[in-house]
């Protein structure tokens, strides 16, 4: 009752609260930001058309370095709601880009807190948190993102976390990628995302606090290397959209496939498999 108590105090005090957070498009960033994803930094100049979902490395925030909490997330109340939950992870998005996003641009993110829904879940107790990030620039929606975290109880000391056993991947894919997901590739993606979540680069922590055999892939970063994959592999058609749903952690230092189907009526389904054929992350994409 006492969680149930806390929850909607939660609620009524954060539900529909808006922060405004500004970032420039700058062609140093983009420098990074290639580099992170192995392209050629120099080929993104000033004006430049991005990637449509390259907008979410943009606009993150950033608490000060008093506000980080144990875990390396800021404490609850600095930047998100206070649940009463102390483990927090990244579960899926729904995301429209309606507009074009250049290098130079000056972008805005109105950042809210859309939905806070707690649940009864296969592993205890935990609670959804939506927030609704829309990104402007010159004051029009050019993205959508609606993104939801997941809450969950500590695991006592010294018990694995419960993880979802898998279901197989499919196997009608009409492309593929091998990528591997190294310990470098995940320090530079937090970078440039302003992550500092133990789970990525503490092993003894993700290990002994957090229950999990192995640093954690950030979940961002997979999505990003499927959209990547699924974007290369349309030439000529843009991303207008998509939904994307994470279903099982993957380890740093795996190595993972990238797949995706047949465009067909601008709509494709793509995955992500790991290296035992489990599928850990799953997206439907929109292509006008």
């Amino acid at each position: 009752m006492d969680f149930v108590i806390a929850i909607e105090k939660v609620r009524q005090d954060w539900l529909g609260r808006v922060r405004i957070i500004e970032d420039d498009v700058s062609p140093s960033m983009l420098r990074r930001i290639a580099a992170m994803l192995d392209l050629d930094p120099d080929a993104y100049p000033r004006g430049t058309v991005l990637p449509p979902h390259w907008v979410s490395l943009f606009a993150q925030e950033s608490a000060r370095q008093g506000d980080i909490g144990v875990d390396g997330h800021p404490e609850p109340g600095v930047t998100l709601p206070p649940i009463p939950l102390p483990r927090r992870m990244g579960a899926g998005r729904r995301v429209t880009l309606p507009g074009q996003l250049r290098v130079g641009d000056a972008l805005t993110k109105r950042a809210e807190v859309a939905a806070i829904e707690p649940k009864k879940a296969r592993t205890g107790t935990i609670c959804v948190l939506t927030m609704r990030h829309s990104y402007l620039v010159g004051g029009e929606v050019i993205a959508v993102d609606e993104f939801d975290a997941i809450y969950r109880e500590a695991v006592p000391p010294g018990t694995p976390s419960p993880v979802n056993p898998g279901t197989p991947a499919p196997t009608d894919a009409a492309w593929t990628r091998e990528a591997q997901v190294s310990n470098a590739l995940v320090f530079r993606y937090s970078a440039v995302t302003w992550n500092a979540h133990r789970i990525h680069y503490d092993a003894d922590y993700a290990r002994e606090a957090e229950g999990y055999p192995a640093l954690v892939q950030n979940g961002g970063l997979t999505m990003q290397l499927l959209l990547d994959a699924a974007v290369e592999n349309t030439p000529g058609h843009r991303l207008a959209g998509y939904t994307a749903r994470l279903t099982r952690p993957i380890y740093v230092g795996a190595r993972i496939t990238l797949a995706g189907g047949a465009l067909e009526g601008g709509r494709m389904r793509a995955w992500v498999a790991d290296q035992d054929g489990k599928l850990c992350a799953e997206m439907e994409l929109d292509f006008a």
